[in-house]
């Protein structure tokens, strides 16, 4: 019995060797930062992103994809990347949430809109 078991363990964990340390885990959203990431965690709201392969990842976030993907371009800048549950933002829903990043182009809009006084 304990034989068997041990077996199925190695087993079980040959195949998630094989799938791949770098698959994303369901409910997971990765977001690559046009900037290299200066901090091991970002926080946003309550939560905390981590660093991984130059991208921030969270593996549960309690929010939709968008929001997360804004939260994270406005507190680390710029982002050339998001994918949720593995599937990517395309170049409209990046741009969406590129909108909302720290430096970007909303804020650069607001700050050209304003003429300068001659007084």
């Amino acid at each position: 019995m304990i034989r068997m078991l041990a077996s199925s363990v190695l087993a079980s964990a040959a195949l998630l060797a094989a799938a791949g340390v770098s698959a994303q885990p369901n409910g997971a959203y990765v977001a690559t930062p046009a900037a290299a990431p200066t901090k091991s965690v970002l926080m946003t709201r309550d939560t905390a992103w981590q660093v991984r392969d130059g991208a921030y990842v969270v593996s549960n976030a309690p929010m939709r994809e968008m929001a997360a993907c804004q939260l994270v371009a406005r507190s680390a800048g710029a982002l050339t990347g998001f994918s949720a549950n593995g599937q990517a933002f395309d170049a409209a829903q990046l741009d969406a949430c590129n909108a909302k990043a720290k430096g970007g182009k909303t804020m650069v809009a607001k700050t050209a809109a304003a003429p300068a006084t001659a007084n």
